[in-house]
């Protein structure tokens, strides 16, 4: 097979496929089902590397200039990455169950989004380099620190209820979900800050350009809101780090929540702001 004949169904259902098989492991607990779901992940992922490839040879710019829909899989790509290293490091985490939907969720999103490449890259291209890296590396803190703040409240619920752990559903103690939650946050915090600054300072070199952007917009406001909001939820767990309990999985999950989707919303529906241009 050709590889320019790598499309993103190609991965997507091999993603789908491993997840269902992480779910059949509630039904009957099988070590190859388990072993033939790595696989499955391990195939999706060599098949989007080779799109992501062969996108960016077609647009002659990395995954993360492309466009909307390639920062959206490179954003998958990551998450999936992460989740292979996990297993390598303890196979018998089950974490496929929490990191599959998501990674679903954002390559099937990434076909509703323009695949155009952004026509503002030239303003500075190791701007904009740096600036796409910022963010998507800052969400993908996100999106780990909301699975873990799931897998958190799972696990208090079932040491409140003093149940025995099911062989299909594995997770970490409470302690270590509660400093890996508290690190994702801290490190995501202070990239999501630096790629907003990076976006204004892009936005302030577009004004001598033909196309200048208006800072007075929709986009800008809706970022400061999240940033301010992110800013709190930093700040609370640098004051209490030594925190424990549901409240903190709860509270970092509901930012997290709020903030990929408002994210998304200015993604796809922002019509004058510095990503404008390749949402059209």
């Amino acid at each position: 097979m050709r590889l320019e004949n790598v499309t993103v169904f190609c991965f997507f259902a091999s993603y789908l496929c491993a997840l269902v098989l992480e779910l059949t492991q509630f039904l009957r607990q099988s070590v190859t089902m388990k072993w033939s779901s790595l696989g499955l992940t391990f195939a999706g992922l060599i098949a989007q590397t080779i799109y992501l490839v062969e996108r960016s040879r077609q647009t002659d710019l990395p995954p993360l200039l492309g466009s909307s829909h390639d920062w959206l899989l490179v954003s998958a790509w990551l998450a999936v990455v992460w989740f292979l290293g996990m297993k390598v490091w303890d196979s018998r985490l089950s974490i496929g169950i929490f990191v599959l939907p998501l990674v679903l969720v954002l390559v099937g999103t990434s076909q509703f989004a323009s695949s155009e490449p952004n026509p503002r890259v030239g303003i500075s291209y190791w701007g904009s380099l740096l600036h796409a890296a910022l963010w998507v590396f800052g969400i993908l803190g996100v999106i780990l620190a909301m699975i873990v703040s799931v897998m958190y409240l799972l696990q208090h619920r079932r040491l409140k209820h003093k149940r025995a752990e099911l062989p299909a559903l594995h997770l970490l103690s409470l302690e270590r979900l509660n400093r890996i939650n508290w690190w994702l946050i801290v490190c995501s915090v202070p990239l999501l800050t630096l790629g907003m600054i990076t976006g204004l300072w892009m936005s302030y070199l577009a004004q001598s350009s033909s196309d200048p952007v208006s800072l007075a917009n929709s986009t800008f406001v809706a970022f400061s809101l999240i940033w301010l909001g992110m800013a709190v939820l930093f700040g609370w767990l640098v004051v209490s780090r030594k925190a424990t309990g549901r409240l903190v999985a709860w509270r970092t999950m509901l930012a997290c929540t709020f903030l990929l989707v408002t994210l998304l919303a200015i993604k796809f529906l922002s019509v004058d702001g510095i990503h404008a241009r390749e949402l059209i």
